[in-house]
Formats: structure tokens, sequence, C-alpha cells
């Protein structure tokens, strides 16, 4: 197309990692910005694509994800593009890179491009602390966390914001993993981390369960007798790790997102999916339904609940337009002629 000489210029906002690093967002911001995505979801407010796979080659051990949103009252739509690569540690890199487009949604003028790594992982987390700030009993003291990857940080980092844990308990498959891990919680938390050498040891008892491992293929490690009664249990890696019968003896099944969940082909929930464990019928309610006030929440301290999130485009966006306003405060960042 050619450009049109009184066309208005066009300039693209862009923030690179050390501009996301020198945000510094805080708890308290990230939390809050993907809490307003949520009641818009749970508003109708929002549109979500399914997302979508691109596997370039088996033999790589990975995939990208592409995420497709669009959020009313932020007044944005967005598509995140992120690669998940089991390898990448042994090239000393995350196992995820991520970069967030930004457009306006009423034009298609794009807006803004963000390296969404950090993003995607400080979403993540937070989406599992929102989860359990509806799901979880209030009096939750324990946290076990199996798996060591870039969101399982954020995860307990904004988990810990919310309840102060007196125990953190932590395991991943990798020794030097799980203790470098270990260590970086405790310098960033001041509180004493415990590392485990098995599953078993990391969620037995726990009141809140996080599983975030990153399994080359199905397999159940979690077992389901390890669950208390009364528990919140978070399974999201990419590969299944628990037991069938995990659904069996909760009380309420929530997700984020149920048309991401009822297709695809990676989730930790996949196969409760195809045997009908999870369908229309047994699905409480989607998590921004519950931060919306329209379905419950925990309705009292006995009950087993499970929270499954594949993550969200309308995370991303909320988070990104989050991070370019307080870009455009502190004068961080750079703005790049498009058109």
């Amino acid at each position: 197309m050619t450009k049109k000489t009184n066309m208005k210029p066009v300039y693209i906002d862009y923030l690179n990692a050390f501009d996301i690093d020198s945000l510094a967002l805080t708890d308290a911001e990230i939390l809050g910005a993907i809490e307003k995505s949520l009641t818009a979801q749970g508003n109708n407010q929002t549109v979500i694509e399914p997302r979508v796979h691109l596997e370039p080659d088996a033999s790589f051990n990975g995939h990208f994800n592409v995420l497709r949103g669009y959020v009313a009252p932020l007044n944005l739509a967005g598509v995140k593009i992120v690669g998940d690569f089991v390898d990448n540690y042994k090239r000393n890199y995350p196992s995820e890179f991520g970069v967030l487009n930004l457009f306006d949604p009423r034009t298609g003028v794009p807006l803004a491009i963000i390296d969404a790594t950090a993003i995607t992982d400080m979403r993540t987390g937070a989406i599992t602390a929102l989860g359990a700030k509806h799901l979880a009993r209030k009096n939750s003291k324990i946290l076990g966390h199996i798996g060591a990857r870039g969101t399982a940080y954020w995860n307990v980092r904004l988990l810990n914001h919310l309840y102060d844990f007196d125990e953190i308990r932590v395991h991943s498959r990798r020794p030097e993993s799980r203790e470098t891990f270990a260590e970086k919680l405790s310098n960033d938390l001041g509180k004493k981390i415990v590392v485990t050498d098995d599953w078993r040891s990391c969620v037995e008892g726990a009141d809140i369960i996080v599983e975030a491992s990153r399994l080359p293929s199905p397999e159940p490690m979690l077992k389901t007798e390890w669950i208390k009664q009364g528990a919140f249990v978070v399974p999201y890696g990419t590969m299944s790790a628990v037991e069938l019968s995990l659904t069996d003896i909760m009380d309420k099944l929530v997700v984020d997102d149920w048309g991401q969940c009822k297709a695809g082909k990676f989730g930790s929930l996949r196969a409760h999916v195809e045997a009908g464990k999870l369908s229309e019928k047994t699905l409480h309610a989607e998590l921004g339904q519950i931060v919306a006030g329209h379905k419950s929440g925990r309705e009292n301290d006995g009950e087993t609940i499970l929270f499954w999130h594949r993550g969200l485009s309308l995370s991303d966006i909320a988070l990104g337009h989050a991070m370019l306003e307080k870009a455009k405060t502190a004068n961080i960042g750079q703005r790049l002629r498009f058109a």
C-alpha cells in the first residue's frame, strides 16, 4: 500500500527487557492489572481467541503459543507469540521468550511492541495468586510448589504477597535448579525456603499446591492421595503430571477460560477433558466469573478446589497496558516511527 502524504504519522511504543526491569512493577500493581482483566472477562467485555501452536520440529523439544484477545475497557487488542522450549536451560536461556503486540481495535493501528518474557511469567503468577485469593482457604500457611521454570518465581512471590506463608516447599527435577530457585526466593522474600528431594514431601499436607513441572511426556507424578481435604490445587504443566482420579476428590473445578481448556493438544487436564471428568457439566466456573461476582468462590474451609489455567491473552494485554502507562510516567522506553 502506498503511504498517503497526508496520513498522520504512526508511532509504536517499544519496551525491551531492560525497560521492563527498570519499571519495577510492584506485586500490587501486577495483581491489580490482572484482576481488572479478569473482571472484564467475567462481565463479557472481552474477546478470547483460542490459542494456536506452531511446532517447527519435534526434535527441538518445544513449540510456539500464539494468543489473541481484546479487552474493551482498555480499548486494546493484542497478539502474543511465546516460545516454550524445554532444553533452553542448556543454552543458559529461559524456557520462554515472548513478544506482545498491541493494536487499536477500531483501526488496526499498531500501538506497541513489548518484550513479553517477563509479562508471561508475571501474569501467570498473578493468575495463580488471584485464583488462590478467591479459592484457597484464607488461613493457608503451607505452600508446596513443584517446578522452577520461569513462571514459578512469580507463582511463589505473588502467593506469598497474599498469604505470608509459614512454610514454602519447592521441588524440581534437577537439584541445581531447585537449589538456585530456593536461594533466590529466600533472598527476595526474606524467609527460609524448604527444598525437597521428591514430589510427595513437597505437596503432602500443603494448603496450596502448585504443579508447574516440565515433563517431556504425560506421567502421573502428583498422587491424588497426597492432597488433603480443603486444599487448593493448581496444576498447569504443559504435560500432565496428575492422576486421572484428581478431579474426583474436588468440590469445585475452576478454569481461566473453558474455550481454551476444552480443546488443544497440551495441558495438565487434557486427559480429564477427554474422559468427560472435566466438562461443561462438571465445571463450576471460570475465574473471571468469580472475580466479577457472578459465581461463588470458596464457600467453606472444607472444600477441596482445583484451578486449571492455560494462560489468557487478556492477562498479557492488561499487564502490557499497565507497563506502558507506568513507562510513560517514568519516561522509560522508546518510540519507533512505523508509518
